[in-house]
């Protein structure tokens, strides 16, 4: 089993993509690739080679579901374990997001001193 050290993160809010850098960096010690769109997150998911892909659900364009799909269309990029990121937490639709694919949904707005843990948390059960 890897370690996880790379998460590629893909919210198209600037203000949001800098708090989640800063806290996945400084407080999670991961290195972080942020993308704007899910269109970004598909040309640079290759050559960044994430362990891990925080995906945000609502996005102007290809949404977070969207991207997943366009993801796993991929042989070599099936296998990389993504997490939800959003304000639609209701069961309902965090089985609906677990139904599609994720491994995780991790709510926002999001505690930027508890975000490395709760990826952490979702990094382990992925295989679980």
């Amino acid at each position: 089993m890897t370690d996880l050290n790379r998460i590629l993160y893909v919210e198209d809010e600037p203000d949001i993509q800098a708090v989640a850098k800063l806290a996945l960096e400084m407080v999670g010690g991961f290195t972080v690739k942020i993308c704007s769109s899910g269109q970004e997150a598909l040309a640079s998911v290759a050559a960044f080679a994430p362990d891990l892909i925080l995906l945000d659900v609502m996005m102007p364009g290809m949404d977070g579901p969207a991207t997943l799909q366009a993801l796993r269309e991929q042989p070599a990029l099936a296998a990389i374990p993504v997490v939800f990121m959003t304000a639609k937490v209701q069961p309902a639709e965090v089985q609906h997001y677990k139904g599609i694919g994720a491994v995780d949904v991790i709510p926002k707005p999001f505690d930027p001193m508890t975000l490395a843990t709760q990826v952490r948390d979702a990094w382990s059960r992925r295989n679980g």
